[in-house]
């Protein structure tokens, strides 16, 4: 689709940067169309894109590629821990999949990390079967 100059609507005090909306939609912006990419989008228009996706949307959520905060969250750690491994891109579901399937190592000790901390933290309780299995 060939977007013209005079049909692309600018952010204003009222419309959010096609950025903005990908960030609170949870995707990746360069895998969106290009007409979502040059247009701001209203309120009313972000709220129909989340009540009412369109398939790309649903395509896009449900196959990727994904943003690092999605990945990070997908695999259990944080974004500090892709940057650090390597894995600081957008990645697919499927390659997620694999990664969580045969987890290498640093995968492996950074889920364990967060959860730890996690639980240091108080925002989640230690699992009782985690610790009858140590002992």
């Amino acid at each position: 689709m060939v977007v013209n100059e005079e049909s692309v609507r600018k952010p204003s005090g009222t419309a959010m940067k096609p950025q903005t909306a990908a960030k609170k939609l949870g995707i990746y912006l360069p895998a969106t169309p290009e007409e979502f990419q040059a247009n701001a989008l209203t309120h009313d228009e972000f709220v129909a894109l989340q009540q009412n996706p369109p398939q790309w949307l649903v395509d896009l959520r449900r196959e990727g590629p994904h943003p690092r905060p999605v990945v990070a969250q997908k695999l259990g750690i944080t974004i500090t821990a892709l940057k650090r491994n390597d894995y600081d891109r957008a990645l697919t579901t499927a390659e997620i999949k694999a990664l969580l399937a045969d987890q290498p190592t640093w995968l492996r000790e950074a889920r364990t990390a967060l959860a730890q901390a996690r639980v240091e933290r108080g925002e989640v309780t230690a699992d009782p079967t985690d610790e009858a299995e140590s002992q």
